[in-house]
């Protein structure tokens, strides 16, 4: 009988480390990768991390504006999935098999001093440093990324009084492959975003650059349907049926436990 417990315990202490590993691990991961490459503060609303599957489901991660502009957000993404290859955590490279990005909002502002919230992205400060960085050894792989963007924002304080504001409906939703640069991950997305609109006239935003460290990638794209499915939003399907799966395997597993002991009592 004192084994039975004992085989209890250790199953269900197994599965609550495992689960909390992963989901400490994982979100260390992404919010420092996302400061590390964009330099600005964030916040993760909720994360789901697969006990079984190499699959993170990431709700309501936002990206904030430094403290010198009135518009506290600078980007909303209310759902990326990450299917991962957890061995690579530990190692220099990180590695995506698939990285799906929803970014539903994205506002730049001009504040009152005429500074563009776009110029404290670290990898627009960067710029003249770009082609030393291209020439480390990368530290990121994203075998498939599916970016959407929805809506754009542009809001100049510069003359004062209530701010001058102008809304674009990009509404891309595009594929790309092999991506190796985390730089050419960042600078693709502020290209995607703004290439649809006139912000970079209006602003006086020298988006060329950008695109010039996202050429490769751009050369890569592949316009996805609406009505596809890629593997990660299955699996995301898949990870949010599987918290009740791995329940009942538990449970299943705990009853057959329970009955061993049950037998075992009134063998005795």
């Amino acid at each position: 009988m004192k084994k039975v417990l004992i085989r209890i315990a250790v199953v269900l202490a197994a599965l609550f480390v495992l689960s909390l590993a992963k989901d400490m691990i994982i979100k260390g991961v992404v919010s420092t990768g996302v400061r590390v490459l964009t330099g600005l503060r964030l916040n993760i609303r909720s994360m789901r991390v697969g006990v079984f599957k190499s699959l993170a489901a990431i709700e309501g991660l936002r990206i904030y504006n430094p403290s010198n502009f009135p518009d506290p957000l600078m980007m909303d993404m209310p759902q990326i999935y990450v299917d991962y290859d957890f061995g690579s955590i530990f190692s220099r490279k990180m590695h995506f098999e698939e990285l799906k990005l929803d970014l539903k909002e994205f506002v730049v502002v001009k504040n009152r001093q005429g500074k563009l919230n776009l110029d404290s992205l670290k990898v627009v400060q960067a710029q003249k440093k770009l082609k030393e960085k291209a020439k480390e050894p990368s530290k990121i792989q994203i075998d498939i990324l599916e970016l959407k963007i929805g809506k754009v924002l542009y809001k100049d304080y510069s003359k004062g009084g209530e701010p001058s504001v102008k809304e674009f409906d990009v509404n891309i939703h595009e594929k790309y492959e092999n991506i190796d640069n985390p730089y050419a991950l960042v600078s693709l997305i502020v290209v995607k975003s703004l290439m649809k609109t006139n912000i970079a006239r209006l602003a006086d935003f020298d988006l060329e650059g950008l695109k010039g460290m996202a050429s490769d990638v751009l050369g890569r794209a592949q316009r996805l349907i609406s009505d596809i499915e890629t593997k990660a939003t299955k699996k995301a399907q898949e990870l949010i049926k599987e918290t009740p799966e791995v329940l009942d395997k538990a449970t299943e597993g705990l009853k057959s436990i329970f009955k061993e002991l049950q037998t075992e009592g009134i063998n005795k």
